[in-house]
């Protein structure tokens, strides 16, 4: 996908691929299609270009295979049922989650920054407060390690 030729990863790199990860969850929530389809729409339909595709993948297909262990880290958190949360907040706190849990290479502070960075792009008006709150919490539980 990306090529080693070209480099080292760019912060705005893993931003796009960040980026259209939330999206493709939030396509997989709503339509429950594999996410090999799903990705594979994205790479032909999205403006992709610029946007860590590796990592773009890693995400969707972790996300997907761990969404059940994902949910039961941050569930406790929530101020209402998960079953209540909008689903670009769900893809969003899944995203997150998963970044914080498997993917110790990228800081944690990154992790909240970008995830409030989704949030005031495509969700609610105040669902940045609501995500990072969470986010913030689960940062505590995984480094109690009661993950």
């Amino acid at each position: 996908m990306r090529n080693p030729a070209e480099g080292a990863v760019s912060p705005s790199m893993r931003h796009k691929a960040r980026h259209f990860a939330m999206q493709a969850v939030y396509q997989w929530q709503m339509t429950q299609q594999s996410p090999g389809q799903i990705e594979a729409q994205f790479l032909e339909d999205q403006p992709v270009k610029g946007a860590d595709l590796d990592y773009m993948h890693d995400l969707i297909q972790g996300i997907v295979e761990n969404v059940e262990h994902l949910d039961e880290v941050f569930a406790p958190y929530l101020s209402r049922p998960l079953d209540d949360l909008d689903q670009v907040d769900k893809a969003i706190l899944r995203l997150g989650t998963f970044e914080l849990l498997y993917r110790q290479d990228v800081p944690y502070k990154v992790v909240i920054n970008e995830a409030i960075m989704l949030a005031k792009e495509f969700a609610e008006q105040d669902s940045h407060k609501f995500v990072n709150g969470v986010l913030d919490k689960v940062v505590r539980a995984v480094q109690r390690g009661q993950d």
